[in-house]
């Protein structure tokens, strides 16, 4: 089923175009301290290299932001092209105003309004860092977070609210605070001269319900370019388990133009977790195909030993090894699906609608090991050796199926 997406003004940030039909876009944001330019240049490399199309950095005092330019070189140098994104809280103002150096080698810079001074000055502050992102011409997402509402704004819509005959529940308020904090923000800059081709808007909340909502109330009252994330998600199996639930329905209707899937940082789990769970959701979703997918059964009382479980594995990592390489010499090979089986029950069936599939015997069955290709039997494996006897037989598919063919 193809997913009509919202029409909405396109933004370039750096080599990467957001909005209406261009492919969803992956970003992360690194943990690091900023001014730690070697640690934070081998997080943007870890977070690019899985996948993250756009990262962003914390920028929060002058050290962060004389970091800049010399981490945009460095990675430059190392031939990494992704978008470095400033985000700016309280001060940015300030940093984007003394440091043009940096302000001119970021892509894009993140605003939150809730957290850019009060009464005159949030105006002021504001259009300090508008002003600078006219004058480098870059894009800005205005980011309104629930933990940092603007108060100005809530505080109003509370007063008006408490004179109705029918007042709206407190959480009611919250969604319209953020949706008039965001669009009020988008307004003034456009006012400012920034371009609508140059602003994008997020109403991040933590729980999954007040999320969807209050994006999908934003996204009938705006054609921005939005950002999608689930902010404070949580770690591990709850952060991504409630991020994918939330996402996935307001991309399901078509709403969102970029990701983030933003996990508690956990000891001994890599920082990139989050992109490939981006992408897994993406392409779990038929949204964008990575890398070729694996279906595999989950295993029962049936299946009688853990063959098929480590050929999963192996099959897995085989294709991340390989996809650097696969890539550019068999365009395509990202939408492959394979399947890895365990039993008699569903393994054939699954094998077969798979693009390749192999089905191991369970409990009781013949000892043989069927491989499918393209729906129809195509070997009956045996030994000690399965494992490289398949990757062969993939390796074959593969190269049979998508190796460019060159006709003099």
């Amino acid at each position: 089923m193809l997913i009509k997406r919202r029409q909405t003004p396109t933004v370039s940030i750096g080599n990467v175009t957001l909005g209406s039909d261009h492919p969803i876009v992956v970003q992360s944001m690194t943990n690091t301290v900023t001014a730690d330019i070697v640690a934070t240049v081998n997080q943007i490399k870890l977070l690019a290299n899985a996948g993250s199309e756009l990262v962003r950095i914390t920028v929060n005092d002058k050290h962060a932001m004389e970091a800049v330019p010399e981490i945009v070189q460095r990675l430059s140098d190392q031939g990494v092209n992704v978008p470095i994104i400033g985000d700016f809280h309280y001060n940015g103002h300030i940093l984007l105003s003394k440091f043009p150096k940096a302000a001119q080698a970021l892509a894009k810079y993140r605003i939150n309004p809730g957290n850019v001074g009060k009464g005159k000055k949030h105006d002021d502050n504001f259009a300090t860092m508008i002003n600078v992102a006219k004058e480098f011409y870059k894009p800005v997402r205005i980011g309104v977070n629930f933990g940092s509402l603007d108060d100005t704004v809530f505080t109003q819509l509370m007063d008006e609210n408490a004179k109705r005959e029918h007042p709206k529940s407190s959480k009611e308020i919250v969604y319209d605070a953020m949706i008039q904090s965001a669009l009020q923000s988008a307004n003034y800059a456009q006012s400012l001269g920034l371009p609508k081709e140059k602003i994008i808007l997020s109403v991040k909340m933590s729980d999954v319900q007040d999320m969807i909502t209050v994006y999908q109330k934003l996204a009938n009252q705006c054609d921005y370019v939005l950002h999608l994330g689930l902010t404070e998600a949580g770690a591990s199996t709850k952060g991504i388990t409630s991020s994918a639930a939330a996402l996935s329905i307001l991309l399901q209707q078509g709403i969102g133009d970029t990701i983030r899937i933003s996990l508690t940082p956990e000891p001994g789990v890599s920082r990139d977790l989050e992109v490939k769970t981006c992408k897994t959701l993406l392409q779990s979703m038929g949204f964008r195909y990575f890398m070729p997918q694996v279906t595999s059964c989950p295993g029962c009382g049936r299946t009688n030993s853990d063959r098929f479980v480590i050929l999963t594995k192996e099959v897995t990592d085989y294709i991340e090894q390989k996809m650097p390489v696969w890539k550019t010499q068999f365009p395509g090979v990202e939408s492959l699906n394979i399947a890895v089986m365990g039993c008699v029950v569903n393994g054939p069936g699954e094998s077969k609608q798979a693009d390749i599939g192999i089905s191991f015997p369970g409990i009781a069955e013949d000892p043989n090991i069927p491989v499918y290709q393209d729906g129809k039997l195509f070997k009956l494996l045996k030994g000690n050796d399965v494992k490289y006897q398949f990757f062969d037989i993939l390796n074959n598919y593969i190269k049979s199926r998508f190796e460019i063919k060159v006709h003099n």
